[in-house]
């Protein structure tokens, strides 16, 4: 029992990674934009989170709306004043800018708020839990699962349905031939990248919530990103939810089997699946590409 426990809280976790994952997985999807400064965005969203809560009316977690408007507003700034003066086939230039980006918030946030170890107080919500079938779960990690599998559904169906969504689908296929129809593409990809930081800033607020965090947590929070995107499949979006809930469990399992290395055991997962499947478990699973 203690092992489907574990498998249990893996899957809660990888829910938390495959939220973190999905709004750099969304910008590559539409622009084939590596923003390298994702994790970056995620621990400002935390810190702004942080400062926020205290004012959030009913329950700290409602904190998450304002702070995901914000960060939309600053995506679609960001997106027509810097990245689309860099775009095109080489991504080198749009690389180096992001990485600019990361250098700065990171610096920024440390001048700003300290490099003390911070987490938003949610009271004794994070220590609620429940038992199901003989495991205890967490209250918090559960509803962090639902709210990942909610966005993932709301931004599916959101894409499928909706006038724009079907806009930013076809921009994502061509461009060129999204332009000839009257479209300008560049106005799309704002709000697209508006939508991918408005989804990692969900995820930086739960993060914060669930755990602590620090100005230098960026680089870790990139890394599972990139890892969630790359396991799941590029361009692919139920993908990006199997790859965080493989990377959680096989941190938590390997962390049961090793404490004292057992996070090391997720990114060799993550290389094995690069080298054994370099298009991601999405290849394999056939699960529809974002894009589709």
């Amino acid at each position: 029992m203690i092992w489907l426990e574990t498998i249990a809280n893996g899957i809660l976790l990888g829910g938390l990674y495959a939220l973190i994952g999905l709004g750099l997985g969304f910008a590559f999807g539409v622009m084939r934009v590596v923003n390298v400064a994702q994790g970056d965005f995620i621990v400002a969203a935390a810190f702004i989170g942080l400062y926020l809560y205290p004012w959030t009316p009913l329950h700290p977690i409602l904190v998450i709306v304002p702070v995901a408007l914000i960060a939309f507003g600053i995506g679609i700034l960001l997106q027509r004043v810097l990245i689309n003066r860099v775009l095109g086939h080489d991504q080198i230039p749009q690389i180096l800018l992001t990485f600019g980006l990361a250098i700065v918030l990171r610096n920024g946030m440390v001048s700003w708020f300290g490099a003390n170890s911070q987490s938003i107080n949610v009271g004794n919500m994070r220590f609620w839990g429940f038992d199901f079938l003989g495991m205890r779960l967490g209250v918090l990690p559960v509803l962090v699962l639902v709210i990942a599998i909610m966005l993932f559904a709301a931004l599916r169906f959101w894409l499928n349905t909706s006038r724009m969504g079907r806009i930013i689908r076809a921009t994502a296929d061509d461009h060129q031939v999204v332009q000839l129809l009257g479209v300008n593409y560049r106005n799309v990809y704002a709000i697209a990248m508006g939508i991918a930081l408005a989804l990692s800033a969900v995820a930086g607020v739960l993060l914060a919530m669930r755990g602590s965090f620090t100005p230098y947590s960026g680089a870790d929070r990139l890394l599972i990103a990139f890892e969630v995107v790359v396991i799941g499949g590029l361009g692919s979006f139920w993908g990006m939810f199997i790859g965080g809930i493989v990377l959680g469990v096989t941190q938590l399992v390997a962390l049961k089997l090793d404490p004292a290395g057992g996070l090391m055991y997720g990114h060799i997962v993550f290389f094995i699946i690069l080298i054994l499947s370099p298009k991601g478990l999405s290849s394999i699973l056939t699960i529809k590409a974002f894009r589709k």
